[in-house]
């Protein structure tokens, strides 16, 4: 089923650079007529707030809760707080990049946010959408120079900006016209993006089982001697990779090199190291002894992967093939050297696999959501390690088995870029007046998966 949405039958210009015109039924006032400027000290029984872009405006003890992370509480209480009602907005530090937040609660928020309670009659529900749609925080962005000063948004810059008032029953229609599509895009999205983390789960499958039990299915095996890698081709070598690597823990920032002869190079960060790849658009520049320069100089060949990051994702990175020369690495970046019984390409399989993954999660120090190991730990790790010939071939079998899941999970990745783009078209125009929602009537049956719509 199809949808078509015609536009108003006139409109009306405004003046207003980000907003030129609006349905001609529809009044456009600035912020301050429409939102007052909250400014109730908190309540005895006020519980904290905090404002979120993912989750609006919550309990901080909820907030800590949905993020497993530790939020610290306000430690000397809340009474420089301010009060916040349900159906208020707030105007939190991140908002020029998503908006203003709804809060649902009752309680308080730090004196940084600006707390917005309605003056006038509205539907909360509209301004929702309204106040984080695309062209309103791209208006909210320009109505300030502040933002360029690391300073929140103020309330006389919010007031300033002009905003379409609906009438009530418009506003309401509008809600949940909203309401009920952006629920059908959000599925699909969640569809798209439990395929995106099956696809990655089998394409991870296919590496590990590759790397660690070969290609031939009739081959021997022995027990490789690690209870959580459990057989292993009976020809293969199992051994701790200090064995076959050695491995540079890089620069740390911050020595006193006055009155000494110093080379300025590049320096590869953390984030200069992702998963499978390496980010070179942005490498900055260090200052270190000149004949430390050999020291800690890269080579072809070497393994680049972060000390610490993601808890899913430790050890890997990307095989540096000397795209930039000189180059370093800071202290947070190791860099591995194979030896000639290793390839390059196959440690750094082997470290993103299943099996090296597990090892890397028991000996890593954790902190929420992050983690981190030692390069001593690191070079403890059990490696197998195959006849040249066979690594090269297991590796071309990777290389050409995972063609075929990557395709699968750019296509993935496509749709769920283009279903975001339609959801943030869609509210835009429907908040805006570009379409007119009222003769929407809401289905009674659940919707379709294929329905599409067009937005005339």
């Amino acid at each position: 089923m199809s949808i078509s949405l015609a536009a108003y039958e006139s409109y009306e210009p405004t003046g207003s650079r980000w907003l030129p015109e609006i349905p001609s039924q529809w009044e456009l006032l600035e912020g301050k007529r429409i939102f007052k400027n909250r400014r109730e000290a908190s309540r005895e029984d006020d519980d904290q707030l905090a404002a979120s872009q993912q989750y609006g405006v919550i309990p901080q003890s909820l907030m800590m809760k949905m993020n497993d992370a530790k939020v610290m509480l306000a430690l000397q209480g809340t009474s420089t707080f301010r009060h916040v009602e349900v159906d208020d907005f707030v105007i939190s530090l991140r908002s020029f990049e998503g908006g203003i937040e709804h809060s649902a609660y009752v309680g308080c928020v730090s004196p940084a946010y600006t707390v917005l309670a309605a003056q006038k009659p509205i539907i909360s529900e509209y301004f929702k959408f309204l106040l984080k749609s695309g062209p309103f925080v791209a208006a909210l962005q320009s109505s300030t120079d502040s933002l360029r000063d690391g300073k929140a948004i103020s309330y006389s810059d919010f007031g300033s900006l002009k905003l379409p008032l609906p009438p009530a029953n418009e506003q309401k229609q509008i809600a949940s016209f909203l309401d009920y599509e952006t629920a059908k895009i959000d599925a699909l999205i969640e569809k798209q993006q439990q395929l995106i983390a099956l696809l990655g789960e089998k394409r991870q499958a296919v590496i590990s089982h590759a790397v660690t039990k070969g290609l031939n299915p009739d081959a021997p095996m022995r027990d490789s001697g690690v209870e959580w890698l459990g057989e292993v081709p009976s020809h293969w070598t199992v051994a701790e990779l200090k064995r076959f690597a050695t491995v540079n823990t890089g620069v740390a920032k911050g020595k006193n090199l006055a009155g000494q002869r110093t080379v300025n190079v590049p320096y590869l960060r953390v984030a200069n190291v992702q998963d499978g790849y390496l980010e070179l658009d942005e490498v900055t520049q260090i200052d270190i002894l000149e004949h430390e320069l050999e020291r800690y100089r890269l080579r072809p060949g070497d393994v680049l992967m972060n000390e610490g990051g993601d808890f899913d994702k430790l050890g890997r990175g990307d095989v540096w093939e000397g795209q930039i020369d000189p180059c370093i690495t800071q202290n947070h970046v190791f860099a591995v050297r194979p030896n000639e019984k290793l390839l390059p390409r196959w440690l750094s399989r082997i470290t993103s696999s299943h099996y090296a993954q597990f090892y890397f999660k028991t000996r890593s120090k954790q902190s929420t959501n992050l983690a981190s190991i030692s390069s001593t730990n690191l070079m403890q790790l059990p490696v197998v390690v195959p006849p040249l010939d066979e690594q090269t071939a297991i590796l071309e079998f990777i290389e050409h088995s995972t063609e075929k899941f990557d395709r699968l999970l750019g296509v993935a990745d496509d749709q769920v870029d283009l279903l975001q783009e339609r959801r943030t078209a869609l509210i835009s125009a429907a908040v805006t007046g570009k379409i007119d929602v009222r003769g929407w009537k809401r289905p009674s049956a659940a919707p379709k998966k294929e329905t599409e719509m067009e937005v005339a």
